[in-house]
């Protein structure tokens, strides 16, 4: 695991201007150019992220108003996409099936919400959480609505995904019992995003159901809204499988196709059309089922709408499932979905009536985001900028938020917690004029102090973040009494300590592997010229001397080893954009390197033994004792990283 862990045209429409639509109008005369709007902006999504393939369709005021495809879903044999019958894979987007399905057994009364979720399950979670002692009281119980508002508490395994074999895929049942995770948080206190908070989820829907979700879903949610080309089933039900797009990602020049993903099926494992999506939008807009029936109350479609958790007043939360978002003012429910193949967005503006969806293959988890920000931007006005400067005393307030922000979904009690240092990382500066300057998601964006501890960001585009504006961040503690970065959406950031810093960590690793590369370098060629003069000595204290030597020489032998691993291991795929063993393909010899790090702490302990006799019996010159002890405490220092980071 440590060798995981290290690493990691059919589209061409009229161009037109774009244009603010007068906000009076109703209906489709608001939206009357919309088939030449969104054939362009598709055009530049398209050729902009390199995407194959595509379907798009828009509802307004109980409408499809917009339905199309774009690409081919079959390359090889030049079948088009067709937005009515082509699936696409969902991922986290699938994630509103399930809630809907949740919500509809709470009005059934087989669900209550603010139930402890044991109720409901044959197996328990943790009673206390990772950090508490037996002595401690057990934490809060989980409920239902800590796992809509992704609030449950639960540490994230991020390589427990994926898998490209049906038979690497639990059941669901054995899922939820087999990958349980440590209880990180208090439930309720911090959101933290999880894909496993909603297969539990919908393995609570099984047992309330009495039946399979596939099952649940199929009768209750797919057959009442007509959506015939939909379904929770991996593989594919024979019929559906002549529908599936194929996915394709721009490799080498060359478009490849990737395989059929396998995901646990609450959180991500859908596939469905446009078409039938826009069934599944039009029920949760204000004139709901204008095309369908009716799968929840209006009183809980309205709940669902509305704000269930947020870590500040000033930030958008979460709703009952739906991401809550401000696009230029509008309040939007949204939710995003990326499996390694293909990108799914979600957007509905209740207030506005109206609702989006795009799927597509190959091309950036992104593009779906810049699809709807051009939609608004064509069709409502942004509100004008703001743009305060910083307040007085703003530098020394500031100051304490300088650091490294480590996301707070993410593994605390396995190997995988080093992955913290290598996805979602926000680094936060000072400059000399008081802004903060916050490097999020690959960009740079400036804050201004608006309150102490509260900043807005000074960008007027739209910024990269995943999960919702990113227009306004606040400071706080998290439970554990660390500085929290919180902003829009289901994701929050603790500051790290220096030690665990990811340039403290990674530089401490490589200045450790210099250090050990030079002097086995220097050794070797001390050994051959030793060889050369025919050294004949055989005294104890020489043999002793040989095998201290022969110690760290075995350390620093493995230690390439791991280096070799890593970089064999860590290679991304072209096609799927991640490790091999991410996706559940390990070498036949991972096992054995796994082993490693193992034989590294034997020969450490070794090592520190050595390199007391060493000092005491005087082996070498000083130099030579002085770079013996320092060559242990590199070692040892690297274990340490390990031990730190659960790799050993």
């Amino acid at each position: 695991m440590l060798f995981i862990l290290l690493c990691g045209a059919l589209f061409f429409g009229p161009v037109v201007q774009a244009g603010i639509q007068p906000e009076n109008q109703t209906g489709k005369a608001q939206y009357a150019d919309i088939e030449a709007f969104m054939d362009q902006e598709m055009k530049t999504q398209m050729q902009k992220f390199n995407i194959p393939n595509a379907a798009v369709t828009v509802v307004a005021n109980g409408e499809v108003i917009f339905s199309h495809g774009y690409g081919y879903a079959d390359r090889e044999k030049e079948v088009p996409v067709n937005p009515e019958q082509t699936l696409f894979r969902m991922g986290s987007t699938s994630k509103l099936l399930t809630w809907t399905a949740v919500m509809q057994l709470v009005e059934q009364g087989k669900l209550d919400l603010e139930a402890d979720i044991n109720t409901y399950l044959d197996f328990k979670m943790p009673e206390r959480l990772y950090t508490q002692s037996a002595r401690e009281p057990a934490a809060a119980p989980i409920t239902l609505t800590h796992l809509m508002s992704h609030t449950a508490g639960f540490e994230d395994y991020p390589d427990r995904i994926f898998r490209l074999d049906e038979q690497q895929m639990l059941p669901l049942a054995d899922y939820v019992r087999t990958y349980m995770p440590q209880r990180a948080f208090p439930p309720g206190e911090v959101v933290a995003y999880s894909n496993y908070g909603t297969a539990l989820a919908g393995y609570i829907v099984e047992r309330a159901a009495g039946q399979l979700f596939e099952d649940y879903v199929e009768q209750h949610i797919f057959a009442p809204l007509g959506m015939e080309y939909s379904s929770f089933r991996q593989p594919l039900p024979e019929q559906l499988q002549p529908h599936m797009a194929r996915a394709y990602r721009l490799a080498q020049g060359e478009y490849e196709e990737g395989s059929f993903e396998f995901v646990p099926g609450p959180a991500g494992g859908m596939s469905s059309s446009a078409a039938d999506m826009s069934k599944f939008m039009l029920a949760y807009l204000p004139e709901e089922n204008g095309q369908g029936g009716r799968i929840l109350h209006e009183e809980t479609i309205r709940s669902m709408r509305n704000q269930q958790f947020t870590q500040h007043p000033l930030l958008s939360g979460t709703a009952f499932g739906f991401i809550e978002g401000v696009f230029n003012g509008e309040r939007t429910l949204f939710h995003g979905g990326s499996t390694m193949l293909f990108d799914t967005g979600l957007y509905l503006v209740p207030e506005r009536n109206f609702g989006l969806f795009v799927s597509y293959s190959g091309g950036s988890y992104l593009a779906h985001l810049g699809l709807f920000q051009a939609f608004m931007n064509h069709y409502y006005t942004a509100p004008p900028a703001d743009h305060p400067l910083p307040p007085e005393g703003t530098i020394e307030r500031s100051r304490q938020y300088v650091g490294e922000y480590q996301q707070n979904r993410r593994s605390f009690t396995t190997s995988e917690r080093f992955l913290s240092l290598t996805m979602g990382l926000i680094q936060v500066q000072l400059d000399k004029e008081g802004y903060l300057l916050v490097s999020h998601a690959g960009e740079v964006n400036r804050f201004v102090e608006i309150e102490p501890g509260i900043y807005l960001n000074l960008r007027e585009q739209r910024t990269q973040d995943y999960y919702g504006g990113f227009r306004t961040i606040v400071f706080g503690a998290d439970p554990y009494g660390n500085t929290m970065l919180m902003s829009d959406g289901p994701m929050t950031y603790s500051k790290a300590p220096w030690y665990a810093s990811s340039s403290f960590t990674f530089l401490t690793i490589i200045v450790i592997l210099l250090f050990i590369i030079i002097t086995l370098i220097v050794w070797s060629v001390r050994a051959v010229l030793g060889l050369l003069r025919r050294s004949k000595a055989r005294t104890p204290s020489a043999k002793l001397a040989r095998a201290a030597a022969g110690a760290a020489i075995a350390f620093g032998v493995l230690t390439l080893a791991i280096l070799t691993g890593v970089a064999m291991n860590g290679q991304i795929d072209p096609v799927y954009g991640l490790p091999k063993a991410a996706y559940g393909i390990l070498p036949s010899w991972n096992s054995v390197l796994d082993v490693l790090p193992w034989l590294q702490m034997i020969i450490g302990i070794s090592m520190i033994i050595f390199a007391v006799m060493v000092v005491r019996r005087k082996y070498w010159r000083m130099s030579g004792r002085i770079h013996y002890i320092l060559f242990t405490a590199a070692a040892w220092t690297l274990l340490s990283l390990f031990m730190y980071w659960q790799l050993i």
